[in-house]
């Protein structure tokens, strides 16, 4: 446990337990990997059987493009959302630190808080789209159906939450308990989100500018609900568009798609911090709704 009560910062949180060791982070980063390497074999056999190994392949092997399909969208979710149970068993084995750390320095996971921050961004979000897609015309293939939607309504949240733990959880708070400069802990963990994904380069731009605001979030929110929140709005109302046909998704991004997506980006990070400020969000400290 912590070595007091108090609100502790987040990003160099784990070095107020009394188990701390510079080292351990790379032990719950190694067996967490193995962790989930093993949960994706699993997951790629049962797909495997069900549809076929081709399809499967496909999938695995086709870049961002195989989110335009029900079943990639499914399978690719389910992939990044193993790396909540592996990040816990592997905390869990290591004994690091509990796993309610990874989630703030506040005592846990904040549903509250999550759901607060999710409504303006996601609101936003969909009107930046549909005026993207007024202006420039969109393309797609419609698979809507209710199962679909239902699975992504749950889907895509999670599979949001699953990366802050890894990135803004796990490698960031690694940085900031080795350096104890969250600004570097930012930059470094926003590096290696932006490595993780298989955009062209000008993606990999804006994923960079991605991390950097949630990054950011994690680091005055003193959590990942926010972040989580800015992920899962992003995310969410992409898929959306994809599953009506409105939009499509591809591995290959435009700069000047890039450049407009990260002028947004800035403009609601900063907007959403002045909410926060003003309503007092971030300073919230009330018992969490659930510790994890």
């Amino acid at each position: 446990m912590a070595e007091n009560n108090e609100i502790s910062e987040y990003i160099t949180f784990p070095r107020t337990f009394e188990k701390y060791r510079w080292y351990k982070p790379i032990l719950v980063f190694i067996v967490g990997i193995i962790l989930m390497v093993i949960f994706d074999l699993i997951l790629t056999f049962i797909f495997g059987m069900i549809w076929g190994w081709d399809f499967v392949d496909l999938i695995v092997t086709g870049g961002y493009e195989v989110l335009n399909n029900e079943i990639g969208e499914i399978f690719s979710d389910l992939g990044i959302i193993i790396m909540i149970p592996s990040l816990y068993i592997a905390s869990k084995i290591v004994r690091d630190r509990s796993f309610s750390s990874y989630s703030s320095s506040r005592g846990g996971w904040n549903w509250k808080l999550y759901l607060k921050a999710l409504i303006i961004p996601f609101i936003l979000q969909i009107i930046f789209e549909s005026v993207d897609i007024a202006i420039n015309g969109g393309e797609g293939t419609y698979h809507f159906t209710i199962s679909f939607l239902i699975a992504t309504l749950i889907l895509v949240p999670l599979q949001c939450i699953a990366e802050e733990y890894a990135f803004r959880g796990l490698i960031m708070q690694t940085f900031g308990s080795w350096f104890k400069i969250p600004v570097l802990a930012i930059i470094l963990q926003s590096i290696i989100f932006a490595a993780a994904h298989g955009y062209n380069d000008i993606g990999l731009a804006e994923i960079f500018i991605s991390g950097l605001v949630f990054g950011f979030f994690a680091w005055k929110t003193n959590g990942i609900e926010v972040s989580s929140a800015l992920h899962t709005a992003n995310n969410l109302s992409i898929s959306l568009f994809v599953m009506f046909g409105l939009q499509s998704t591809s591995s290959t991004v435009q700069l000047e798609d890039a450049a407009i997506a990260i002028v947004f980006e800035v403009l609601l990070c900063i907007l959403m911090y002045y909410i926060g400020k003003k309503t007092s969000w971030f300073g919230e400290i009330e018992e969490p709704l659930q510790n994890i």
